[in-house]
């Protein structure tokens, strides 16, 4: 395995730069966000340090500001839009083009997990994995597992690099390793959705796991252990034989509904909501009973915990007393009240949310934009 190489702190014009677009894609200007990202190469900033330190930290901010609610949607989806177009142009920089390592590297597929919509990780990836000499296969957003597989087989890559952003999208990550590997493809795994060391990473399977774009190619530079004899995603996680998360991911849509029927009771401003308002909170609904999904496949309370705590935190920021959260957290448990498990991932949530000492989560926060 190839040492991951220590990367010296950003410079004080990366700093600025930083800042400047910043400035530029929250005025919604590509023209100005281009002029500073190609300033920085002109100037001399290595490619890979514009991608992972200028462009990425910007969007790691936008992230910040959003749920933060400094920035609406639109603001948010218009500064991420900018952003990825400002990669897609930087691709075809001379400075980026006359960086691109010579010697090939292999082939390597970069794709995100059926149903995660949110590519801006996998693309950074797949423009720095390119500098660094690979042949990129880069497939993006909500590549359906078998087409995912048969895309393997045709192109026959060294690795498949697979992205998810979001911890409902852990089972289908679960089958996409899985069926990678059975194709004889090791897979390398990244994204929030595995947690900030990997945990889940491990949990399902995978041959690898990296933080961050650079990690990635680092580890990817290393090779990558040919995958074990093709197996079930059952066998990876037994408890799973207690039939809750079926039972919880199949039932959502009527848990949102019993929850929503039930607010009025235990939360009576409720009943005053705006359709608008009304609409936010079923969708809110719905991404609770997600996370608790994710929370019973991989049994583990503290990915519910988490994200209830950063779900406080986010409606706080919005004049959304606590007690709404709380409220549909009693309902679902009332419905949810024959399943063991569930009602542990409830009641170490509802914990969570109310100690004295709860700090908001780490918790991607793609429910409403694309700051990945």
């Amino acid at each position: 395995m190839t040492a991951v190489r220590t990367v010296p702190p950003p410079t004080s014009e990366l700093i600025t730069a930083v800042d400047r677009l910043w400035e530029a894609v929250t005025a919604g200007s590509e023209e100005a966000a281009g002029a500073v990202v190609f300033g920085a190469l002109t100037a001399g900033a290595e490619p890979e340090s514009v991608l992972l330190d200028v462009i990425a930290a910007v969007q790691a901010r936008i992230g910040h500001e959003w749920a933060a609610n400094r920035l609406t949607v639109a603001e948010e989806h218009a500064a991420t839009a900018i952003n990825d177009r400002v990669v897609a142009a930087l691709a075809h920089h001379p400075v980026v083009r006359g960086a691109v390592r010579a010697e090939p590297c292999g082939r390597v597929t970069v794709s995100c997990v059926d149903g995660e919509w949110h590519a801006f990780p996998a693309r950074l990836l797949a423009q720095v994995l390119a500098l660094r000499g690979w042949e990129v296969d880069y497939l993006g957003a909500q590549v359906p597992t078998p087409h995912l597989v048969a895309r393997l087989h045709r192109t026959a890559p060294v690795a498949l690099a697979l992205s998810a952003s979001l911890a409902p999208r852990l089972a289908t990550a679960h089958s996409a390793i899985s069926a990678a590997q059975a194709a004889g493809v090791p897979v390398l795994v990244g994204g929030a959705a595995f947690g900030p060391d990997g945990r889940y990473a491990r949990l399902l399977g995978a041959d690898a796991w990296a933080e961050d774009a650079r990690g990635a190619a680092d580890r990817l530079a290393g090779g990558l252990v040919a995958p074990l004899p093709a197996h079930q995603p059952v066998d990876d996680l037994p408890h799973l034989a207690d039939q809750e998360y079926t039972l919880v991911s199949r039932s959502a849509p009527r848990l949102v509904g019993a929850v929503m029927s039930g607010l009025a009771e235990r939360f009576p401003s409720v009943r005053s909501y705006t359709e608008a308002q009304l609409q936010h909170t079923a969708e809110d609904t719905a991404h609770i009973v997600d996370f608790l999904g994710a929370a019973l496949y991989t049994d583990d309370p503290d990915l519910f915990g988490g994200f209830l705590t950063w779900t406080a935190g986010v409606l706080a920021a919005r004049a959304v007393p606590t007690a709404s959260l709380l409220a549909a957290l009693e309902v679902l448990r009332h419905e949810l009240r024959d399943l063991p498990r569930a009602i542990g991932m409830l009641d170490h949530g509802r914990a969570a949310v109310t100690s004295p000492s709860a700090v908001p989560a780490t918790v991607p926060h793609q429910y409403h934009g694309d700051p990945a």
